[in-house]
């Protein structure tokens, strides 16, 4: 089984190539997919391991997790992978083979916008009226 892991921290300026052979030192059967940027193609920073053995994949962590690849510590571990895609990305899940139910958010209620008159604040229709009105009032000077 394939054991799949998460390699963070990459420099964008990633050359595949130079982590290939880096990979090469470890052993035979590593491929890795970098995370590019859709609009400039530069790495947004991680990537994906497939692993075929799960020795070579505990090597891999072992020896490159912390390891300075271009200037940077690499950050190498076990990837989670999601049960299902419900509810989030642009994917469409209906293939019905997923067994578990989808996990619903909590019924929170906030308030983003309310309309409601803040009971502090000027009525909008008269506030450019009022900041005028003060501004009159700082300048006005009284008798003594």
């Amino acid at each position: 089984m394939s054991v799949r892991l998460y390699i963070g921290n990459l420099p964008q300026n990633l050359k595949l190539k130079e982590l290939e052979a880096l990979f090469a030192g470890i052993g035979k059967g590593i491929r890795f997919k970098a995370v590019l940027d859709r609009e400039t193609k530069a790495c947004r920073g991680f990537g994906f391991a497939n692993v075929d053995d799960e020795k070579l994949a505990n090597e891999v962590i072992e020896q490159l997790n912390g390891h300075e690849f271009n200037g940077n510590n690499l950050r190498v571990e076990r990837s989670e992978r999601k049960e299902s895609n419900h509810g989030s990305g642009r994917r469409n899940n209906s293939s019905g083979a997923s067994k578990t139910k989808a996990v619903k958010r909590k019924d929170v209620k906030k308030v983003v916008h309310s309309d409601a008159p803040n009971e502090q604040a000027p009525d909008p229709r008269w506030a450019g009226e009022l900041s005028k009105l003060k501004e009159l009032l700082a300048n006005q000077k009284t008798a003594v």
